[in-house]
């Protein structure tokens, strides 16, 4: 098997990032900074974070998964879509554990996670802002995006039954209440400046670590 070929085996291809990605990019070009490195949580397949590349080479990329078959598919995609300059080789960092280190991540400026948040227990969510806390410089982007509830509130009944589908494959998961992210977030010196209604109802969330 030849390393293209091996690339089209590992890849895995999700269609909602296809219809995602864009929007989520128009939000990064005003959230991100000008410089300095990106690091995703959650990369999943890579997709999102190889298309931003290309659109933002002059950030360096920091993908990560704990899962190997997505580091896998990471990787390839870095590979397949000529990223390797910007694009780092995917991390295998769990979300929930206090091992992160600063000292891999040369200038870190901004973390992202895209679609963690409600398909994950929420100790993930919490051990992400808890280290993030840890990592990032102040000033630092922390950006979510996904689905979540308003006010304890689905803002869509697509949302509601959504909720209900995740929290019947695991009952950790689920759309979380922006507001408990919030004060969560807070309680790690992150304040929330702005959210963006997007597509398919879900939101962007831009928090920024303080002095």
């Amino acid at each position: 098997m030849t390393e293209n070929d091996q690339n089209n085996v590992d890849r895995l291809d999700y269609p909602a990032t296809h219809r995602n990605r864009e929007v989520i990019l128009d939000v990064l070009r005003e959230a991100l900074p000008d410089r300095g490195t990106v690091l995703e949580i959650a990369s999943g397949s890579g997709q999102h974070i190889t298309y931003f590349a290309q659109h933002m080479p002059q950030l360096t990329w920091q993908p990560s998964d704990p899962e190997a078959a997505a580091r896998a598919s990471i990787n390839a995609w870095r590979l397949s879509e000529k990223v390797e300059q910007s694009v780092q080789p995917a991390l295998d960092i769990d979300a929930r554990i206090d091992i992160w280190s600063a000292a891999r991540l040369k200038d870190l400026a901004a973390i992202l996670s895209i679609n963690m948040v409600h398909i994950s227990p929420w100790s993930a969510t919490l051990g992400l802002l808890r280290n993030a806390n840890r990592i990032l410089p102040p000033g630092g982007v922390l950006y979510f995006y996904g689905p979540y509830k308003v006010g304890g509130v689905h803002v869509a009944q697509s949302n509601a039954d959504f909720d209900l589908s995740l929290r019947a494959k695991n009952p950790e998961w689920g759309v979380r209440n922006l507001d408990d992210v919030a004060e969560e977030a807070l309680n790690q010196n992150f304040q929330l400046m702005k959210t963006v209604r997007m597509p398919a109802n879900n939101f962007s969330v831009i928090f920024q670590r303080k002095d």
